[in-house]
């Protein structure tokens, strides 16, 4: 193993791989020691298997606490979805996985697309810091944000009648709207969620074996099959590899 990959992602000895337990497609259990479980760990295990080297989870409660602690010497890989904004301070490998995001409206709502929401005194609420809502404070300049410190809280307050609109993963408004009626989907999703794999900027020989080990594992079946075993499978419709 090149000695400048080591030293970028193993500095001291283990691969210490940040994990975003807010996303449930990647984080989808525990294991039998109570860590972390899924797509996500999985990965993160076969990186520290290729470099040689042991792998210890650093789990975080969302993707903007694990994203403030780049340079905290925390950990030496996140693994959480690129943003402009986040790729300020980390470098992104390519994405392994994307995820659509999407509005979920009330039956009796007027919106049939994205852009009639774009407007002044529509008030989405969405998780705080999600990849999702950097995209839409980016690309969305007309509404009212209310944002919150979990998925689960966003989507259990505009249930409850809070905001006109909610922002989140499309696998998530699917599996709750066949259990309950009165909300709809825009089908066009506001975008696409990239996952990926971080690093502290400045390590260029570290992003390109990460880029082509994604691409094996991406090409011979890894992702797809952890998926399944994991039970997300079905989801696979609203993920592009």
């Amino acid at each position: 193993m090149n000695e400048a990959i080591l030293t970028a992602l193993a500095p001291h000895g283990e691969l210490r791989a940040a994990i975003n337990m807010s996303n449930f497609l990647l984080v989808s259990g525990r294991s039998a020691d109570g860590g972390p479980d899924g797509l996500s760990p999985d990965l993160a295990k076969e990186i520290a298997r290729r470099l040689g080297v042991p792998c210890r989870l650093v789990p975080f409660e969302g993707p903007g606490q694990l994203a403030d602690a780049v340079g905290q010497d925390i950990w030496d890989i996140g693994n959480i979805a690129f943003e402009p904004e986040r790729a300020q301070t980390i470098d992104f490998s390519t994405s392994y996985i994307k995820i659509d995001a999407n509005f979920l409206v009330r039956d009796g709502s007027s919106f049939t697309t994205n852009a009639e929401i774009d407007k002044p005194g529509v008030e989405i609420i969405l998780y705080n810091r999600s990849a999702y809502d950097l995209w839409l404070k980016e690309n969305f300049s007309h509404p009212d944000f209310l944002r919150v410190t979990s998925i689960k809280e966003s989507h259990e307050m505009f249930y409850a009648g809070t905001g006109d609109v909610l922002a989140s993963l499309k696998p998530r408004l699917v599996d709750e709207l066949a259990k309950i009626d009165g909300y709809r989907i825009i089908e066009q999703p506001f975008t696409s969620i990239n996952q990926s794999v971080g690093l502290q900027k400045g390590h260029p020989e570290a992003v390109a074996f990460l880029n082509s080990l994604i691409a094996e594992l991406s090409g011979n079946g890894f992702i797809e099959q952890a998926l399944k075993r994991h039970g997300v499978a079905e989801k696979l419709s609203m993920v592009t590899f």
